[in-house]
C-alpha cells in the first residue's frame, strides 16, 4: 500500500512539474494538475494540504535531482575539474529550451531548470518555497564551490583563486544569463556567458 501511495504522489508532482515548468507556478491552476494526473480533488489534498504546500514538496524533490546530477557530472573521473565544470555551464542551454508539455504524456517536457523558472515568480507569494529554493541554490552554489577547488588542486585553474567568490559570481552569471535568454528568445546570453566564465576562472594554474 505505502509503495503504491508513493506512486500516486509522484504521478502528481510528475504531472504538475511538467505542467508548472511550461507555465509557470501562477499560471497553472489546481483544476489543471487534476486534468493532467486524473485524479480527483480529494486524492490531491490527501497528500498535499494546499497548492503552495504542493509547490514545496515539488520544489524539494526537484532540487534533490538536480544536485544528485551535479554530483555524478563533478564526481572526477580523471578529466580536469574545469573541464567537467564547463560541461555543467554548457548544459544551460538546453535546460532552459522551451517546454511544450500539455499532459504528462510528453515525452519533452520537464527539461526547464524550475530554479530558473520560478524563483522569481514565487519569491513574493510564498515565503517556504522562497526559503526551499534559497536553500537549493546554496547547495548548488557550495557544489561549484567545491568543483573549482578540485580544480585549485589539480592545476586547472590557479591556486590563487577564491573557489567560495568565484562559484557564487559564476552562478550570478548564469542565472542572468537565463533571463536575458528568455528575454531575447535564443542563446546569445549563453554563449557570452561562456566566453566570460572562461575569463573569470582565467589561465591555467601550475
Amino acid at each position: 500500500m505505502a509503495t503504491e501511495s508513493n506512486s500516486t504522489k509522484d504521478h502528481i508532482l510528475d504531472c504538475g512539474e511538467r505542467l508548472i515548468a511550461h507555465k509557470g507556478f501562477v499560471g497553472v491552476g489546481l483544476s489543471e494538475i487534476l486534468s493532467a494526473a486524473g485524479i480527483p480533488k480529494g486524492s490531491f489534498y490527501h497528500y498535499f494540504s494546499s497548492k503552495e504546500r504542493f509547490g514545496e514538496v515539488l520544489l524539494t524533490r526537484y532540487i534533490d535531482a538536480y544536485l544528485a546530477r551535479l554530483d555524478a557530472l563533478f564526481k572526477p573521473d580523471g578529466t580536469p575539474a574545469r573541464q567537467r565544470l564547463m560541461t555543467y555551464w554548457s548544459y544551460w542551454n538546453t535546460s532552459q529550451c522551451d517546454v511544450g508539455a500539455t499532459s504528462c504524456a510528453s515525452q519533452d517536457a520537464g527539461n526547464k531548470c524550475l530554479i530558473v523558472k520560478l524563483s522569481a515568480e514565487v519569491a513574493d507569494i510564498s515565503e517556504a518555497m522562497r526559503l526551499t529554493l534559497r536553500g537549493g541554490t546554496d547547495r548548488v552554489v557550495s557544489r561549484i564551490a567545491q568543483c573549482l577547488e578540485d580544480a585549485r588542486a589539480d592545476g586547472s585553474v590557479a591556486l590563487s583563486l577564491d573557489a567560495a567568490s568565484t562559484a557564487l559570481t559564476l552562478y550570478e552569471l548564469w542565472l542572468g544569463a537565463s533571463l536575458l535568454a528568455k528575454l531575447r528568445r535564443d542563446a546569445s546570453p549563453f554563449e557570452h556567458a561562456l566566453v566570460a566564465t572562461e575569463q573569470v576562472l582565467g589561465s591555467r594554474g601550475r
